[in-house]
């Protein structure tokens, strides 16, 4: 795996069947559109200009489409072949792709300011956690919204059971047995049990610039385990 970006060669491996294993997940598709609600823009989106980042296979995108139709939407991803299965699908002539990790955005040549950005499954797989919130941060324009889309289960011992229960039982063996030696499923499962809770993901957002940060659940199996997490840009430098 690359020193620099370690999940990303997982992510390059699974491409292919990473849509076939999401389907397998109720409500998936469900919850990434009610945390594209969670952004609150107006008017489906008319005039607006957003960022997916970290778009994977476009799933997140399609939420943000759903929700916003209007709008114009960049969605950038670290992977290529992620990427690549994303820009297969039928999209509108506002979806722009681009093929860059978070830390590269504007050498790639993707420059804010962004009314609305979402994150789904992106923080959780950063090195750094906290730069990531900054690049984000500054990516919006002041007023605008974050929306975090990630598992969370720390401090959540039932929540952490079904996860556990659920990544054992069909994650894993689903994803080994179509991407054989990729790692990218075992390291799911460890990587959502070591991550921050809901508090300290909250207390994160802030220390890094964002404000009326608020938590909101989901239904379903993932209630307790997806949560999304919004803050805005401060309108003011001062704020």
């Amino acid at each position: 795996m690359s020193s620099r970006y370690p999940v990303v060669d997982g992510f390059e491996q699974s491409a292919r069947q990473y849509d076939r294993l999401v389907g397998i997940n109720p409500g998936y598709h469900r919850a990434l559109r009610r945390s594209a609600r969670r952004l609150h823009l107006p008017d489906g989106g008319r005039g607006l200009r957003l960022l997916d980042a970290g778009c994977g296979t476009g799933a997140s995108t399609a939420a943000l489409l759903r929700i916003a139709p209007h709008a114009r939407i960049v969605a950038t991803d670290a992977s290529a072949n992620m990427l690549a299965q994303a820009e297969r699908k039928s999209w509108r002539d506002k979806v722009e792709f681009v093929h860059a990790p978070l830390g590269g955005l504007e050498e790639a040549g993707v420059r804010g300011p962004f009314d609305g950005i979402m994150a789904a499954y992106l923080l959780r797989n950063l090195s750094d956690p906290d730069a990531g919130l900054r690049v984000l941060r500054e990516l919006l324009a002041p007023g605008a919204r974050l929306a975090l889309h990630e598992f969370s289960v720390r401090n959540r011992p039932v929540s952490r059971l079904v996860w556990s229960a659920v990544s054992w039982s069909v994650i894993i063996p689903a994803g080994e047995l179509s991407t054989r030696g990729s790692g990218i499923h075992p390291y799911l499962w460890r990587s959502v049990l070591r991550f921050d809770s809901t508090e300290q993901l909250a207390a994160r957002m802030r220390r890094n610039g964002l404000v009326g940060v608020r938590l909101g659940s989901m239904s379903g199996w993932q209630r307790g385990i997806v949560h999304t997490l919004t803050g805005k840009r401060p309108e003011t430098a001062e704020a």
